[in-house]
């Protein structure tokens, strides 16, 4: 719904070939600039071939490295760091750095404070390109600033071979839509939120959504917030697709939900080979959700003959408590029940108890100890 503050120590999400992933990882010399020094580590890479981005790259094609990278530091761009309007500086930078034909490293130094109106950082760019968030991002509290789309703030956009990262903090300053919203105070009127960083929205502390293809997204810390979700897809008919996705070593907390996927009813496409694995839940309402009746409206959705098809989804090793007593839920749909679900190692609890599981229209198969259990 809205903003958030997010502490982001190491998330890892790779850009192949479409424009909606990101990373943080919180080690500035695994991903190519060393922050204390000011200099750019020699190995970083050129191209993107594999799977993964700088040191950790997983292909058969390892690709060029380069002696070093050219850096694009926002200060150098106007921004000062105290808390005062950067969005020009950004914009800025990020058209250099972009129409760099050398690979090219955007830097926000650590111990400063940019604020940020709503801005798209826009390609396609010349040549990969590195993000590095050592500071603090902090969303605007004028609301007038949202006017042109409130549901947007951070937005990177048909980017491809991207990584943004640095362990730096993205302040989503949520607090004054949480106030003026319909979900706090029922005679408010329910309207959109700007989503905190779109690759493509944040509601939730990451959303994946049509389009996406081989993403990772490692060491993510969330809460509060909606959770990590694959969606919605299928809203308005539409046909999406959400494939070779791996969220790996995740902790949330107090968040409405843990792991997420969500999808319209009438929409047609497919999210499949998706892994949630190494997770911890705190105080969590909703841990593990599939929802094939995902309606986000004021009016009822109405019964649909088509669905995005849902298979071949593992969650492994998640463990920790649940706000609920039901801390699985697969709602999936009868006529395209979802397939390939495996629960493996999994621990979720309420109030020191055993929690519950509700699952429908789903071939499951369980590994291991499962706790609460779908069988």
């Amino acid at each position: 719904m809205s903003l958030q503050t997010h502490f982001i120590p190491s998330l890892i999400v790779f850009l192949l070939s479409f424009p909606r992933y990101y990373s943080l990882p919180g080690n500035s010399e695994a991903s190519g600039y060393d922050a204390s020094a000011g200099r750019v580590n020699p190995w970083y890479p050129s191209t993107i071939q594999g799977r993964n981005f700088g040191s950790k790259i997983m292909s058969s094609k390892m690709g060029r490295y380069l002696a070093a990278v050219k850096t694009f530091n926002v200060n150098d761009y106007g921004a000062k760091g105290d808390g005062s309007d950067a969005t020009e500086a950004f914009n800025n930078a990020w058209k250099a750095a972009c129409s760099s034909s050398q690979g090219s490293v955007l830097v926000v130094p650590k111990n400063k404070n940019y604020l940020l109106k709503p801005i798209t950082f826009e390609g396609p760019c010349k040549s990969s390109i590195a993000v590095q968030i050592y500071g603090t991002l902090q969303a605007s509290a004028d609301r007038s600033a949202y006017s042109k789309d409130l549901t947007r703030w951070l937005v990177f956009e048909n980017v491809q071979n991207l990584a943004v990262e640095g362990g730096g903090t993205i302040n989503g300053n949520g607090k004054i839509w949480w106030e003026n919203s319909c979900k706090v105070n029922d005679d408010l009127p329910c309207k959109d939120a700007p989503t905190a960083l779109i690759f493509y929205n944040w509601d939730d502390c990451i959303s994946i959504v049509s389009g996406s293809q081989k993403v990772q997204a490692t060491g993510i810390t969330c809460g509060p917030g909606h959770g990590i979700s694959i969606g919605s897809l299928g809203d308005g008919n539409s046909e999406d697709h959400v494939s070779d996705v791996t969220v790996n070593g995740a902790t949330l907390k107090g968040t409405t939900n843990g792991v997420r996927i969500k999808t319209w009813q009438g929409g047609s496409g497919s999210a499949s080979n998706i892994k949630f694995q190494n997770i911890e839940m705190h105080n969590v309402k909703n841990p593990i959700i599939v929802d094939q009746k995902y309606c986000d409206q004021d009016k009822p959705c109405k019964s649909q003959s088509r669905e995005v098809q849902v298979q071949n989804v593992l969650y492994q090793n998640i463990k920790g408590t649940s706000s609920s007593s039901e801390a699985i839920q697969i709602d999936c749909s009868e006529k395209f029940p979802c397939k390939g679900i495996v629960l493996q190692g999994i621990d979720l609890r309420v109030g020191g108890k055993a929690a519950n599981a509700e699952c429908n229209n789903a071939k499951i198969t369980e590994k291991g100890n499962v706790s609460p259990s779908c069988t």
